[in-house]
C-alpha cells in the first residue's frame, strides 16, 4: 500500500453552489463549507497516475462514491491498494473518517448508445433546476471547450498536483471530472446540490488545445430520504471520436437539516 499526504482546500468559495459557503452548508447540517468532490477525486487520481502513468489515462475505468464531506485545510490520507487481478482501490481519509473511496480497473466496454445522441434545442437561460424541469432521456444542448495550457495548469494547482506528467500536453483529470459539474451547470442554475459520485471510463487521453464537444443526457432521477438525485450521461468527443464517458451523480435537491454525509 502507498500514501499520499495531502490538504483539502475549497477553491470554490465563489461559485454558485453556495455549499461551498460556510452559511448555506451550515443550514444543511453541516460543520463548514463542502471542498468541491470534484477536488477530492482529483487528490485520489495521484497515486493511480503514478503508478500507472498516462495508461490510466486510457482503456480504463473508475468509480467514486463520495461518502463525508471534506473541510477546507483537512489533511487527507490517500491510500492505494493494487488488488487481485489489476484492479486499484484508492481510499481517501480525513478526520479520522472515510471521505472517499474509488475502483479502477482496466476496462474496454462498449460505447454507450448515448453518446451518438445529438444535443437539444437551444434554451433560453437557465432556469433553477426542478424536478419537472428534468427530462429523462432527451439531450442538453452541447457545448463546446477547448482547455489552454493555463487552465490546466489551474485544476492541477487546486489538488496540488505537480507530477511531471502533467508538464506536457495531458490534460488533468480533475479538469475531466469539474467539466461533467459544468455541462450540468451549463443548462440549470443550482444554488445549493452535492455532487455524490461518478463512473468515468477513459477511453483516450484528452490533451489540452483540444476542441472537445461535451455532450450531456440526464439518464435517472430518484427521490430519497427528502433528497432529490439526478444521474447525468456526459461524453468528451474530440471530433467522432468519444474520449471520456461519464455517469455523473448529484443530489439537485437537498433535505432540510441533513446529518454531514453524502452518501447515497
Amino acid at each position: 500500500m502507498s500514501t499520499h499526504l495531502a490538504t483539502a482546500r475549497n477553491y470554490a468559495e465563489e461559485s454558485e453552489n453556495r455549499m461551498h459557503s460556510d452559511s448555506t452548508a451550515r443550514t444543511f447540517g453541516f460543520d463548514a463549507a463542502l471542498v468541491p468532490g470534484v477536488a477530492v477525486f482529483g487528490h485520489m487520481t495521484r497515486p493511480l497516475v503514478e503508478s500507472l502513468g498516462a495508461e490510466w489515462l486510457k482503456g480504463h475505468a473508475a468509480e467514486i462514491r463520495l461518502i463525508k464531506p471534506a473541510y477546507n485545510g483537512d489533511a487527507l490520507a490517500v491510500e492505494h491498494v493494487e488488488e487481485e487481478e489489476g484492479e486499484h482501490l484508492v481510499r481517501c481519509v480525513g478526520r479520522g473518517v472515510l471521505i472517499a473511496e474509488m475502483r479502477s480497473r482496466a476496462a474496454r466496454p462498449p460505447l454507450d448508445p448515448m453518446a451518438e445522441l445529438h444535443g437539444g434545442k437551444p434554451v433560453d437561460g437557465t432556469p433553477e433546476i426542478a424536478w419537472d424541469l428534468i427530462r429523462v432521456g432527451r439531450p442538453f444542448p452541447t457545448f463546446t471547450w477547448k482547455p489552454d495550457r493555463e487552465e490546466h495548469l489551474a485544476y492541477a494547482s487546486q489538488v496540488d498536483d505537480d507530477l511531471p506528467i502533467w508538464r506536457g500536453d495531458l490534460l488533468h483529470p480533475h479538469a475531466l471530472l469539474s467539466t461533467a459539474n459544468r455541462a450540468l451547470m451549463h443548462r440549470f442554475r443550482l444554488p445549493a446540490w452535492l455532487h455524490v459520485g461518478s463512473k468515468m471510463v477513459f477511453r483516450e487521453p484528452v490533451r489540452v488545445g483540444e476542441e472537445i464537444e461535451v455532450r450531456a443526457v440526464p439518464v435517472e432521477k430518484w427521490r430519497r430520504k427528502g433528497h432529490e438525485f439526478i444521474e447525468l450521461y456526459v461524453a468528451y468527443l474530440v471530433g467522432d471520436r468519444v474520449k471520456t464517458e461519464i455517469r455523473h451523480t448529484a443530489i439537485f435537491s437537498i433535505a432540510a437539516r441533513e446529518s454531514p454525509s453524502i452518501r447515497q
